[in-house]
């Protein structure tokens, strides 16, 4: 696994010097998090994670999605669900947004999602042979899903 190290563009192009993640310097923060507080005054700035294996290229990713686009044997049916997916996206964006624009509904919602937090965290993950009964039931779901049961 090859590290990964941060380093940011200013405006005029002057380079800071990237450390890699997970080094001595960066126990908890990324190298971005560090250098932005040693630069004052950023009004745009690139992040752009360099990794240490170049291996991995724009065009052998771009070959690797051609031959598996190749390998694919029903092409119209990808298509059609990879449409399908985008209508349906875009269509939920539209709904969220047109809820999100009545103006309590938004917070009743919300107060209905926290209340049924609190139930299932009460009623499946408070005790112990709740606990089990869940597992359980997530087993079955599993079995009933892949056919095995």
């Amino acid at each position: 696994m090859a590290a990964t190290a941060y380093s940011v563009a200013l405006l005029g192009g002057a380079r800071l010097p990237a450390v890699p993640r997970g080094s001595a310097l960066l126990p908890r923060r990324t190298a971005c998090q560090l250098r932005l507080q040693d630069a004052p005054r950023l009004s745009l700035l690139r992040v752009k994670a360099a990794s240490e294996d170049t291996s991995a290229s724009g065009d052998e990713l771009i070959e690797d999605l051609k031959a598996k686009w190749d390998a694919v044997e029903d092409k119209p049916t990808v298509l059609l669900y990879g449409g399908g997916a985008v209508v349906a996206l875009w269509l939920t964006s539209v709904v969220v947004g047109a809820i999100n624009a009545v103006p309590l509904l938004p917070k009743i919602l919300e107060l209905v999602g926290l209340g049924y937090t609190g139930w299932f965290v009460y009623r499946y993950l408070l005790f112990k042979e709740s606990r089990k009964e869940l597992a359980t039931d997530i087993e079955t779901l599993k079995k009933k899903i892949a056919g095995t049961e």
